[in-house]
């Protein structure tokens, strides 16, 4: 935003005046934009009490090297008093492949764990309670394989499938988008999505089984409304695949969840969040006939912004994700992220992480701003400025609609084109000091030194290849390939998929080998432009 007497903008366009009243409101019913917190609209949030009733998840998301590393990580927040788990996969896990494959060269381990069997997703559980701690998968493309393998460690433990709880994201529309982890076409991975859809309400009735994101939307860089219109839209897909599978809006939709970015103009994603959860309330009411009130709730985590994080004076970046965490609880998020002050050098420190986390613990805790709901209800500002995002991103909603949906709205490159601009368009900003960075455009400083960088094994992929050789020795391989024939044979058909998967990675075929069943059926995606 730029400073002085001039013209005030969010990143969206939205005009901001020197002062709000009444006038602004004109119009304006509390009765029916409002509610009450957890009733329709759901503007004040999903539910009565909010966080009086019950705090958010603190849920810090952690993901590198081996297995067993990432586990103590685990370990190391759930002692500091995080009260969820978030776990990152390394990139040949996100593409499908093994760490042994050419293609995971110099990439094992390094933005995430390693996971390429039951033996891994061992290692990465070992002695955590999978029957009280909830577990978000950051996984798109394997989605399925991920939540598979960890429904039959719970198994192995003697948890039942009905007593696991978490999110994998399985949200694939944003990654033809803005992300690019990708396998297969769009529609056959759309089959991938609504399959689970269907094998967890059957079997593990507590997972949210997708986390709808526009997270990475808004890392791309989208504005705030795009980010909201795309993943509504995107929302609005899924929801439509799945009743063309045959799926009831209510059996499935309870389960849904979101996953939304917070950026540093601490208002208007204020605005944003109690906006999207209007905006999804109706969309489920009045297009999809959803009766179940769960279907109508948004609920969404937050992660604070990666790409506004600083490589240069980065212990700015603790006040950036300070203010943004705020902006997600004065929201109504149900989940927080929040990002270590060193992520823009590299993995965050452990002593990164954890002051990440007392972050959130102050806000939730010394802040006062848990101890009444929805706090910034009534201002003529927040009330205006939520109207505002909900008309522009109803606008987006409805361009995307006349173009045949999201789906054919990413396949035309229309939701790309319009990341692409903006990102552009901020980048000009930034250039010409319109918009202010501190530390890198403002207020900068000579180089203060090499801050302390979280250090990778440089034996990491070999160890991990050692292993998985030994794995894949010890295995009855007549029985893996029949199983993986099976899986095969149900990606030509319409039966579930996921159902013979499961019984390949539990005879321990890898990651790579279910994936590349899959490859063989459906194809690979290669975008036009």
């Amino acid at each position: 935003m730029a400073t002085g007497d001039t013209q005030r903008l969010t990143d969206s366009g939205i005009e901001v005046r020197r002062c709000y009243d009444a006038a602004d409101l004109g119009g304006f019913d509390p009765r029916t934009e409002l509610g009450e917190p957890g009733a329709y609209p759901y503007t004040r949030g999903v539910q009565r009490d909010m966080y009086r009733g019950r705090l958010w998840t603190m849920r810090q998301y952690a993901g590198f090297g081996t297995a067993t590393s990432t586990n103590e990580r685990f370990k190391f927040l759930l002692g500091a008093g995080q009260t969820g788990l978030s776990c990152a996969f390394d990139l040949p896990t996100q593409m499908g492949y093994d760490s042994d494959h050419p293609l995971a060269e110099g990439e094992v381990g390094k933005v995430g764990v390693a996971i390429d069997s039951i033996e891994d997703m061992r290692a990465l559980l070992a002695g955590l309670p999978l029957d009280r701690v909830s577990t978000s998968m950051t996984i798109n493309a394997t989605a399925a394989i991920l939540l598979l393998l960890y429904e039959l460690v719970a198994e192995e433990e003697g948890v039942a499938p009905s007593s696991i709880s978490g999110t994998v994201q399985n949200d694939i529309l944003k990654e033809y988008v803005a992300r690019g982890t990708y396998i297969y076409p769009p529609r056959p991975s759309m089959r991938l999505v609504t399959d689970t859809f269907e094998y967890c309400a059957g079997r593990i009735p507590e997972w949210n089984t997708i986390s709808i994101s526009g997270y990475h939307i808004r890392e791309a860089g989208s504005t705030a409304v795009q980010e909201l219109a795309f993943t509504l839209s995107n929302g609005i897909a899924y929801v439509q695949a799945a009743l063309e599978a045959g799926l009831e809006v209510d059996a499935f939709a309870p389960r849904l969840s979101f996953f939304f970015n917070a950026h540093n103009d601490l208002f208007q994603e204020v605005a944003k969040y109690r906006a999207a959860r209007r905006i999804w309330a109706r969309i489920m009411t009045e297009r999809f006939g959803a009766r179940d009130e769960r279907s109508k709730r948004l609920r969404f985590h937050t992660q604070t912004g990666g790409s506004t994080l600083t490589a240069q004076q980065p212990d700015n970046n603790v006040v950036r994700v300070s203010l943004q965490a705020l902006s997600a609880v004065l929201g109504g998020t149900q989940s927080l992220h929040t990002n270590g002050f060193d992520e823009a050098i590299g993995l965050p420190t452990q002593h990164a992480a954890k002051l990440a986390l007392r972050t959130q613990q102050i806000i939730a805790f010394e802040s006062g701003v848990t101890d009444t709901v929805d706090p910034l209800a009534g201002s003529y500002f927040v009330e205006s400025l939520t109207n505002e995002v909900e008309s522009a991103a109803l606008d987006y909603i409805a361009r995307i609609d006349k173009l045949g949906g999201a789906v054919a709205a990413i396949e035309s490159g229309f939701m790309q084109d319009e990341i692409e601009q903006a990102a552009y368009e901020y980048a000009k900003a930034v250039e010409s000091g319109a918009e202010v960075v501190v530390g890198v455009n403002s207020f900068a400083e000579e180089d203060a030194g090499e801050p302390e960088v979280f250090p990778l094994e440089a034996s990491l992929q070999k160890d991990q290849i050692d292993r998985l050789g030994a794995f894949k020795a010890s295995r009855d391989q007549v029985g893996i390939e029949a199983a993986i024939d099976d899986v095969r044979a149900a990606a030509r058909g319409t039966t579930n998929v996921l159902v013979p998967m499961r019984e390949a990675l539990k005879r321990h075929a890898t990651l790579g080998e279910v994936s590349d069943a899959l490859r063989e059926v459906f194809g690979e995606y290669r975008p036009n432009r």
